[in-house]
């Protein structure tokens, strides 16, 4: 990827640390009122005008497997909000959990128009046959998608503290927006509804920037980041 990206203003306070229990009460009542918000957006930008797409569909495929890759994200970067104190990564963050919550709740809206479930089927099962570079044997519901990380590495990730966890946080993010990345190509070019062509451009173009000025933190740290997916 060739896109290059500022960095995120340094000026900008963190936000400060909550608790774990209120952080995750505010994100569940966030949660809900997206899915809400985002059938309403769709509504009023044209969404359900048409016939909806199908189950198996380029656009449901993707709003349903991008949706659960965000959700992964989110989980990242609330990790790092509350376990790191470099204000760079806790910015970073701020932002890839505020964007990401945001665009899964658009995501989970347009099925919940549609009529069509939040999950369930095989992952990545709409891009086969396409461009997209990877192998999509083996992701049956519940399997990890391109960039995602395992638990193991998740619990890894959790045990570590100070410059130790930003690294490590950095190189699974990296990875995960890399993996993410041709999900929303292959979206953006082969979808049938405008709204969500446009919002996985949106994903295509920030990833990459946010990759970008990933690396370039990774670096600073003197870490290196993992294999692409």
């Amino acid at each position: 990827m060739t896109a290059t990206a500022t960095r995120p203003e340094q000026d900008a306070p963190a936000p400060a640390p909550r608790g774990r229990g209120l952080r995750t009460l505010l994100l569940g009542v966030i949660a809900v009122a997206l899915v809400a918000l985002g059938g309403g957006l769709a509504v009023g930008l044209g969404i359900g005008r048409e016939d909806p797409p199908t189950a198996d569909s380029v656009d449901a495929g993707f709003s349903r497997d991008m949706a659960v890759h965000h959700r992964q994200g989110v989980e990242m970067a609330n990790l790092a909000l509350d376990r790191s104190s470099d204000p760079e990564v806790r910015q970073l963050a701020f932002d890839i959990s505020s964007t990401q919550t945001n665009q899964a709740g658009q995501m989970e809206g347009w099925l919940a128009l549609w009529g069509l479930p939040r999950s369930g089927g095989e992952h990545m099962a709409w891009m086969r046959g396409g461009h997209a570079g990877h192998d999509m044997s083996g992701t049956a519901d519940g399997a990890l998608m391109p960039g995602m990380a395992t638990e193991t590495e998740l619990a890894a990730l959790r045990s570590l503290e100070g410059t130790a966890f930003d690294v490590e946080f950095l190189r699974l993010m990296i990875r995960h927006h890399q993996g993410g990345y041709d999900m929303a190509q292959y979206e953006a070019q082969n979808g049938t509804q405008p709204t969500v062509r446009t919002l996985a451009r949106s994903i295509a173009e920030t990833q990459t920037a946010e990759v970008t000025t990933m690396v370039a933190m990774l670096t600073a740290r003197g870490g290196t980041p993992l294999p692409a997916p």
